[in-house]
């Protein structure tokens, strides 16, 4: 079994999208979603710097953007996916997962982005809040302490990684005292993603889905899609839109999807532009596991020979 990931945020590097440019067709698809965006996505994502990418506002629909591209360069380069070919993304790259799954049309999936971003962006704003990575240790044992420190577990990545978020007094209190057996590695990131602190994002986000909806027109998979919330496969198109929703105030359950793919027997990973850090999650918790990166153009014949040959 082959699963297609679509990386999250953080993962965005300066340029991603210039090799990408000279593919037939990609730099018009480009501009149709810089206009779904309301965003220069092609600026952005050839000449823009790290700091100007590293906006939440504009690393989330670039994020979704990147893997789209580079999945309709692989899907010219080897054609449709064999069935039950498995599709997940990390935090908002659910939504390119959503799209490459058939549940969003592409275009809408990077304005959902769009709104998404803005929205989080905003939340972040009212109070200070952060992230940090909790390396090793017990994992329950994590989990108490971050507990007492009034933090919570925004992402659960599996192989011994789990990233605390709250307040930044309480985050670097947990920095200053790890849990036994662990390290803290602060994130460089605008806010506390994935936990209470998003709610206004959550309700905003909501509001605007309830006024798009019929013009979103979700879809039912035709890939199977897990969500970050439980590692389920999800089989309604509506029901994934609800979860796109809920999923920001909710802990990402990467460690979930990656049993889950586990238990249908994966055999191959390929990561979509920028690729590269879900692939090293999936190495670590199911050993053995081949893995493909796509992140340039040069990539797409070793993915689409992985594709083809599961044919």
């Amino acid at each position: 079994m082959i699963a297609i990931l679509a990386p999250g945020q953080g993962a965005q590097k300066p340029g991603m999208l210039a090799p990408w440019l000279e593919r037939p067709g990609l730099r018009e698809r480009l501009a149709e979603f810089s206009e779904a965006a309301g965003l220069d996505l092609e600026h952005l994502g050839t000449e823009a710097d790290a700091d100007a990418i590293a906006d939440t506002a504009v690393t989330q629909p670039l994020l979704v953007t990147s893997a789209l591209l580079s999945w309709e360069a692989l899907r010219a380069e080897a054609g449709a996916p064999p069935e039950g070919t498995f599709v997940a993304g990390h935090s908002v790259g659910e939504l390119a997962a959503a799209a490459i799954a058939g549940v969003l049309d592409p275009a809408r999936a990077v304005a959902l982005a769009a709104v998404r971003g803005r929205e989080m962006a905003a939340a972040c704003a009212v109070e200070p809040t952060g992230m940090a990575a909790v390396l090793g240790g017990d994992s329950d044992d994590v989990l108490r302490v971050l507990t007492s420190h009034d933090l919570e577990p925004a992402n659960r990545n599996g192989a011994g990684q789990v990233v605390a978020a709250g307040r930044t007094s309480d985050v670097e209190a947990l920095a200053a005292e790890p849990p036994e057996g662990a390290r803290v590695r602060p994130l460089a990131v605008a806010g506390a993603f994935h936990t209470r602190f998003m709610e206004p994002a959550e309700k905003a986000l909501g509001s605007w889905v309830a006024e798009h909806r019929a013009e979103l027109a979700p879809a039912d998979p035709v890939l199977p899609l897990l969500s970050d919330a439980d590692g389920a496969v999800v089989t309604s198109g509506d029901d994934m839109l609800d979860r796109l929703v809920a999923q920001v105030t909710l802990s990402v359950r990467w460690d979930s999807c990656l049993e889950t793919l586990r238990e249908h027997g994966i055999a191959t990973a390929i990561e979509l532009t920028p690729a590269g850090t879900l692939t090293g999650m999936v190495k670590r918790q199911i050993k053995g596991t081949a893995t493909v990166n796509v992140s340039t153009p040069d990539h797409l014949t070793a993915a689409a020979d992985v594709l083809r040959g599961a044919a």
